[in-house]
């Protein structure tokens, strides 16, 4: 096994490589001075099963192509099967047209991991599940309740909590953490009115009294949870915090939850921590180093991947 880590997320990279027991590949990943993509690979890979640790967020360009460029040499370096860790695939919210004359880049993104060479996808809590279906090739999408579930049982008390979906796409990610714990389950219904912007119509279900913990798998601007926080304070509930899959977290939005009711915001690391992400007091990481490293030891020892679900 040969595990290739890029500039994404390096820390997740040694996180995996620390639960495998297996050092990082040297591999040199850098640019030109026009900001081309020059990836050189230090080791012998003939006849290896590669995994490649990336996520595609910001700048998600530049990252996509050092993907892409990797996934190339590993390729023409004879290596046995390429697999793409893509702890946040980005463009996964471009998954259908949303207009006329609009790119479905998700099915685009998948086209191109494919073509470059890769034999298969790693990825976690996939914004549409439907994705999986724009590969030609193997695709695991891995799911980070039971890493929210243990940091829930931790600091909270199931009988307390009522489990909030932020909206009505993310009831079922809701529903199934509410099963598990056995508590209640709320959803807040929403009419978006522009990109980025969120309004909060009403609740669905009984908050009044109840500790609310919001869960999604995706926070960008941060301004669906912050509403919804507001508008759960303001319907009785004791407190409000949120666990979430994928920080992106652009602009203002780390300034935007600290200042809001959120009590915190629990993001796993698939997307490398930023300055004001790292100073911020309610606002945490979780590492899904365990989960991705246990996924990539099945997948190279052929082995079920969906059974850590079970």
């Amino acid at each position: 096994m040969k595990i290739v880590a890029c500039n994404s997320n390096q820390p997740l990279a040694e996180g995996i490589s620390a639960y495998l027991n297996q050092p990082l590949t040297k591999a040199v990943v850098r640019r030109f001075s026009d900001m081309e993509v020059f990836v050189e690979i230090q080791e012998n890979v003939r006849g290896e099963d590669t995994f490649i640790i990336q996520s595609t967020s910001y700048p998600a360009n530049d990252h996509l192509m050092e993907l892409l460029v990797t996934i190339d040499a590993l390729r023409r370096g004879s290596a046995r099967r390429i697999t793409a860790v893509i702890p946040y695939f980005g463009y996964a919210r471009q998954d259908r047209k949303s207009g006329p004359r609009t790119p479905i880049s998700a099915k685009l993104v998948a086209n191109l991991i494919t073509v470059s060479g890769a034999d298969r996808v790693l990825t976690i809590d996939l914004h549409a599940a439907q994705i999986q279906g724009f590969f030609d090739i193997p695709t695991d999408n891995l799911f980070a309740v039971p890493v929210f579930i243990e940091n829930i049982l931790e600091n909270y008390n199931p009988k307390d909590l009522c489990i909030i979906a932020p909206d009505v796409g993310g009831v079922l990610r809701a529903r199934s953490i509410a099963k598990r714990l056995n508590t209640d389950l709320a959803i807040i219904d929403k009419r978006r009115e522009a990109p980025g912007q969120s309004e909060v119509m009403n609740i669905i279900g009984e908050v009044k009294e109840r500790n609310c913990l919001l869960i999604d798998d995706i926070v960008d601007s941060g301004g669906t949870l912050c509403n919804a926080a507001e508008t759960l304070i303001s319907s009785g509930a004791l407190s409000v915090d949120a666990y979430v899959t994928h920080g992106v977290l652009s602009g203002g939005a780390v300034a935007k939850v600290a200042s809001s009711p959120l009590n915190s915001l629990v993001t796993t690391d698939s997307i490398a921590a930023t300055e004001a992400f790292r100073v911020a007091k309610n606002v945490k990481h979780i590492s899904i180093a365990p989960l991705l490293g246990e996924a990539v030891k099945r997948i190279h020892m052929e082995r079920s991947v969906s059974s850590l679900f079970d």
